[in-house]
């Protein structure tokens, strides 16, 4: 199922917002693989991350309404917000329950529970365009510069993100290209929503950890790119990953200040252009 044209006719460029940390540091050692967050750190996100969030949707309240319309959904926007976002958590209590501690929803299981409907195309768009009117995204800028850099350094690259179904979709409407033409390869694109759980649990970042082993790739030679001190940074660390918190973005850029379990995180190398990135590689 394609939204291409749903994602296009959202699209528009958004500048980046001017941060005070400054690139710094080195890497331990040569990187032979590359991991990237998505939200905040490969794409611009007006939300600073995925956008789960009930401030970001009542600022979006208007819109919400037409999209309301759009889809002849009878339901108040109100109505559907607060239900909505009560979804999401009884979904997620239910999975830390089953001892999941960092549970991942399926958006669009909770659209179908909200809205009352068995059309599940119709669901999806509706969760895609839901999506793109609270959280819009656009390339970082130098992303396809970065891609193709890596790409043609046969540098192997992966994903680690928290994700929903439409996040692959970004790629290929946005830059033109899927996943696996832009150089990431299959067994290195950890999503979320696939896996059932997310950051900043270990167990997604061990699991690319253990197919790069398998690859014949060290941990200690991986870098791990993302823009949150806690939920990129912090477990990427602790498998043994090198780590670069990415800063050119000052809506996303999450330093994590005041959490105590980031008091003595730091990342090996801080960047605020994705270019810069091609100098360790």
């Amino acid at each position: 199922m394609s939204f291409d044209k749903l994602i296009k006719s959202y699209s528009r460029p958004v500048d980046v917002m001017p941060v005070s940390v400054s690139r710094e540091g080195t890497l331990k050692s040569a990187i032979k693989a590359i991991l990237f967050d998505v939200y905040g750190t490969l794409f611009i996100s007006e939300a600073g991350d995925i956008s789960v969030a009930k401030g970001w949707a009542d600022r979006n309240i208007t819109d919400i309404t037409g999209l309301l319309d759009k889809y002849n959904i009878n339901i108040p926007s109100h109505v559907l917000l607060k239900e909505f976002f009560s979804e999401i958590e009884r979904d997620k209590e239910r999975l830390i329950d089953q001892g999941i501690p960092y549970p991942e929803i399926r958006i669009e299981e909770i659209w179908k529970k909200v809205l009352g409907i068995e059309d599940m195309d119709k669901i999806k768009d509706f969760a895609v365009e839901y999506e793109l009117v609270v959280n819009p995204v656009f390339p970082m800028p130098h992303l396809e510069e970065m891609l193709n850099g890596c790409r043609g350094k046969n540098i192997p690259m992966g994903v680690i993100s928290n994700a929903q179904f439409y996040t692959p979709c970004l790629f290929t409407s946005l830059l033109g290209n899927d996943l696996t033409w832009l150089g990431f390869l299959d067994d290195l694109v950890l999503f979320s929503y696939v896996l059932g759980y997310g950051k900043p649990s270990l167990d997604i970042f061990e699991k690319a950890a253990g197919r790069l082993e398998k690859m014949g790739i060290m941990r200690k030679d991986v870098l791990y790119v993302g823009n949150d001190m806690l939920k990129d940074i912090l477990p990427a660390m602790t498998v043994g990953f090198q780590t670069a918190l990415f800063a050119g973005d000052g809506r996303s850029l999450n330093l994590r200040s005041d959490d105590r379990r980031c008091k003595d995180v730091s990342p090996d190398i801080v960047v605020t252009d994705l270019l810069q990135i091609l100098e360790y590689i």
